[in-house]
């Protein structure tokens, strides 16, 4: 069953194409990757796809957005609302914070349950500002639970985070896959896409060069590594 089909999807940008006829498929309850370097048209893509930018040309299924549908809010956290306040926030209508987005929504979890299930009860009347990077990044997740998602997308999430931190997030990325949720991870960390993606779509120059397991993707180009795999395929496409 595929939970979201892209084909073909087109964004320009006066004479420069972001994006270059992407094409690729996300099954239901896998992790899928979109990665690339920065400047290879992920978060573009990825725009398109979920309403926040009009694509050029193309279609897109399943993601819960077309050309009109309004865009999801995105902006930075405020630092003085406390994890508890932005739950329930979320639980009454919004859309999470930067970098999560939710999508296919259910009738919404208790948003209490989402912050015991996600070890953030004892943080619910702390300040978001005093949250350590980790628990800023649990705590984003949590927010994208609170509408049951069928589907969520997550932007570039472990940037800036400490090995530790980077880690933790990465359990929880399998939690929500283990729980049901599909999983779009967009992510210039090849090391990240390749622990954690069951396929992926790597990008280059708005196209995509690749797409398959990073096993099926690294027989392919007789590579070791995804980020090896990378420049072997980049420099192919010149």
């Amino acid at each position: 069953m595929e939970a979201i089909e892209v084909k073909d999807l087109r964004k320009v940008y006066g004479s420069t194409p972001a994006v270059a006829g992407v094409t690729f498929t996300v099954h239901a309850g896998e992790i899928f990757g979109i990665a690339g370097h920065n400047g290879a048209g992920k978060t573009t893509t990825v725009e398109c796809l979920i309403g926040l930018r009009r694509p050029d040309g193309g279609q897109r299924a399943g993601a819960g957005g077309g050309p009109g549908a309004p865009a999801p809010r995105r902006g930075a956290a405020d630092r003085r609302a406390t994890p508890g306040e932005r739950a329930a926030g979320a639980d009454e209508g919004g859309r999470g914070v930067a970098g999560v987005r939710r999508l296919l929504p259910r009738p919404p979890a208790d948003w209490r349950q989402v912050m015991e299930r996600w070890g953030l009860g004892p943080l619910a009347r702390q300040a978001y500002g005093d949250l350590s990077g980790g628990q800023k990044q649990r705590l984003m997740l949590a927010l994208a639970l609170v509408g049951d998602p069928e589907v969520v997308v997550l932007d570039e999430l472990t940037t800036g985070l400490d090995p530790v931190a980077r880690r933790e997030t990465w359990r929880l990325v399998n939690d929500l896959r283990a729980s049901g949720t599909t999983v779009v991870l967009v992510s210039h960390y090849f090391d990240e896409t390749e622990a954690l993606c069951d396929r992926l779509a790597i990008l280059a120059r708005g196209r995509v060069q690749a797409t398959g397991t990073p096993a099926e993707i690294m027989a392919a180009t007789g590579t070791g590594s995804l980020e090896e795999a990378y420049f072997a395929l980049e420099g192919a496409d010149r």
